[in-house]
């Protein structure tokens, strides 16, 4: 790879070097095309600009399907990781998650050594002021320092930099958050375009100095051992080898692993001196705290104050992810929301502390108030303020289920332009756009993703025929086949999937091959055999047996066991799911035609012709999903569609 001003053209651009640019490099580079990555500050490569954690409620399928279809943020997570652990693990196997508390520093310093590793890719630091446009087709990029560069198609990657203003208070600064400028140039050809553009919100907490924090009066809150890992290669890693456990003290708090960050192989993965945290290892504890009445107080007497009920901000912020005055406005009757206080780092002199469930955008006299009202904070010195971000966003469902889009062609956008929010949900687009870019570009089919195989598909879907009217967060109650596409089988379901990618690494994609021909089998001799009359299989469903407790068991790895259980155990639960995705499938197979009149179809009511007309449905399953479609506008429709490939 070049660290370099490009000289020549690229099969494929990338905008922004964030999560969702990061994969789409990659998955672009590692499909063989050139490819370019134009970042505007490499130092902050994949940075983490609010929560240096990854995973959590269903943003951990998520990860674990880019791990499974070949793409990087699994690893990532696993080799910078400060804290594992299993969320909802009093639930069943379906909603858990895993999530790892991250090195912020190691984390983009790993991912831009992965970066300049990558064969087929160039990354400068430049900013992408316009795209190069022959009518609607895109056909290049020109960079502020670089000038012009040829491509077949652009991938639009900016996170939230599109107009990006910060607030604190009624004081709003131009900036894309993280301490970097916006980019309005492009932005502004953009809304000068056919892209139908609306206005988002976020926002992250301020930071806190961990020497001033009284931690004495805090609930600790440790990971777990053996840790819970993402990717296969850092469960590979730790069952194979004699893992180290280096430990360095962080701010008197805790100790975790050390590694240099320049401590990577060639191909961007850590080298033997530092693996993930072998059991009995030590993990950084996080402390949790809680607010108080007197901080509501504070907030409630401030609300004037706040760009968000000051009237500053028009741009609507994430529901479930809310600042602390919309909790306070919200939730009047609750004054003691739990605050969560998570390192950053690993190194003492970099390692600040973030306040999880305090964002804000008071002013600044009015966040050290607050913070000094919560318990264990009273003394807290603060690194740096809580602000708020608007930024422009752009209707998803002008996008094809690749993420490229229909009105400008060879363009594919992927992140919070399409009005998610979190780095899991950026970095899955980002994969999907990169992917379909450069199989555009080498002439091959594109790759799209059923909502009944993948939370990917679920996601694309729904933005893609729903569309967004606040920034959007993937949970496990958006899918209708939660059972059946748990974290923990995502490697098994998508095997077919990352095979025809083709970036995924050979041995994972054969080791997962031949893992699922073991359960299988193993799975069909319980089903053959039998003690007093009763199939091993049934015994398994029963209370307080386990696996290794039948006759017969094999020894496998704790990973095939857990996942042999889950199939037995809700095996039957799945089948009903079964039957409905493939009814779903059914109606996904009937593809209704690009250039299909829908103000032609008289027997459809007007509303249905309009939001069909809008959102130009691929194939049936994808129509049934547009809200306000009837079953009637439904069958009048498949009727359509029935009739034109008859070609009457």
């Amino acid at each position: 790879m070049n660290v370099e001003t490009p000289k020549t053209d690229f099969d494929i651009v990338v905008a922004g070097g964030g999560h969702a640019g990061c994969e789409a490099a990659l998955a672009a580079a590692r499909s063989g095309c050139r490819t370019l990555l134009a970042t505007l500050n490499l130092e902050k490569i994949a940075s983490m600009p609010c929560n240096p954690a990854v995973g959590g409620i269903a943003k951990s399928h998520l990860v674990f399907e880019i791990d499974a279809l070949g793409g990087e943020m699994a690893r990532n997570a696993d080799w910078t990781g400060l804290q594992f652990r299993v969320l909802n693990t009093s639930r069943g196997a379906a909603v858990r998650a895993n999530r790892v508390q991250c090195d912020k520093g190691r984390y983009s310093a790993r991912m831009r050594s992965v970066l300049e590793n990558q064969s087929n890719l160039t990354v400068v630091e430049d900013e992408a002021v316009a795209l190069a446009l022959q009518g609607d087709i895109v056909r290049g990029v020109r960079l502020l320092r670089s000038g012009e560069i040829g491509c077949r198609a652009v991938i639009l990657c900016v996170g939230t930099f599109l107009r990006g203003t910060i607030h604190v208070g009624h004081e709003t600064t131009p900036g894309g958050g993280n301490g970097q400028p916006p980019s309005n140039a492009i932005a502004d050809q953009l809304r000068a375009s056919a892209l139908h553009c609306f206005r988002l919100k976020t926002g992250t907490p301020p930071r806190l100095l961990p020497e001033s924090i009284d931690w004495g009066r805090l609930q600790r809150q440790d990971g777990e051992t053996p840790p819970p890992f993402f990717s296969a290669a850092a469960r590979n890693a730790a069952r194979g080898a004699q893992c180290r456990a280096a430990a360095t003290a962080v701010a008197g708090i805790g100790v975790g692993p050390a590694a240099g960050a320049g401590d990577f192989g060639d191909d961007g993965v850590p080298r033997g001196s530092w693996k993930p945290v072998p059991e009995g290892g030590c993990q950084f504890p996080c402390f949790v705290t809680h607010t108080t009445e007197e901080t509501c107080r504070i907030v409630r007497e401030r609300l004037s104050d706040t760009a968000l009920y000051g009237g500053d901000i028009v741009g609507v912020g994430p529901r479930y992810c809310p600042s602390f005055e919309d909790k306070v406005v919200k939730f009047a009757d609750r004054t003691n929301h739990h605050v969560f206080l998570e390192p950053e780092s690993a190194d003492p002199e970099r390692n600040l502390v973030y306040p999880n469930g305090l964002s804000t955008s008071l002013p600044r006299d009015a966040q050290i108030a607050m913070i000094h009202s919560v318990p264990g904070l009273e003394r807290a010195e603060f690194a740096a303020f809580a602000y708020a971000i608007e930024y422009d966003a752009y209707d998803p469902r002008d996008l094809r289920p690749t993420l490229e889009s229909r009105l400008l062609h060879g363009l594919w956008i992927a992140g919070q332009p399409n009005g998610t929010t979190g780095y899991e949900e950026a970095a899955a687009q980002g994969l999907l756009a990169g992917v379909n870019a450069a199989r555009s570009v080498k002439g091959l089919p594109d790759i799209t993703f059923s909502r009944t195989e993948s939370y990917l598909g679920v996601m694309v879907d729904d933005l893609t025929t729903k569309g967004v009217d606040e920034p959007y967060r993937m949970f496990t109650s958006r899918s209708e086949c939660r059972l059946s596409l748990r974290q923990d089988n995502a490697r098994f379901r998508l095997l077919a999937k990352a095979r025809e990618i083709g970036i995924a690494p050979q041995e994972e994609l054969d080791r997962t091959e031949s893992d699922f021909v073991v359960l299988a089998g193993e799975i069909a001799r319980m089903d053959a055999e039998r003690v007093q009359g009763v199939a091993l299989s049934a015994m398994l469903c029963r209370s307080g047996v386990s696996y290794c407790d039948l006759p017969g068991a094999l020894n496998l790895s704790p990973d095939l066991i857990r996942e042999l259980e889950l199939t037995v155990r809700y095996r039957g639960y799945v089948e009903l799911e079964a039957r409905e995705a493939r009814e779903t499938r059914r109606r996904e197979a009937m593809r209704i035609p690009a250039d299909l009149d829908y103000a032609s179809i008289s027997a459809l009511r007007h509303e249905a012709r309009e939001k069909l007309g809008r959102v130009r449905p691929e194939n049936l399953g994808q129509a049934g999903r547009i809200p306000g479609l009837t079953p009637a506008d439904l069958a009048v429709l498949g009727l359509a569609v029935e009739k034109r490939n008859r070609g009457g």
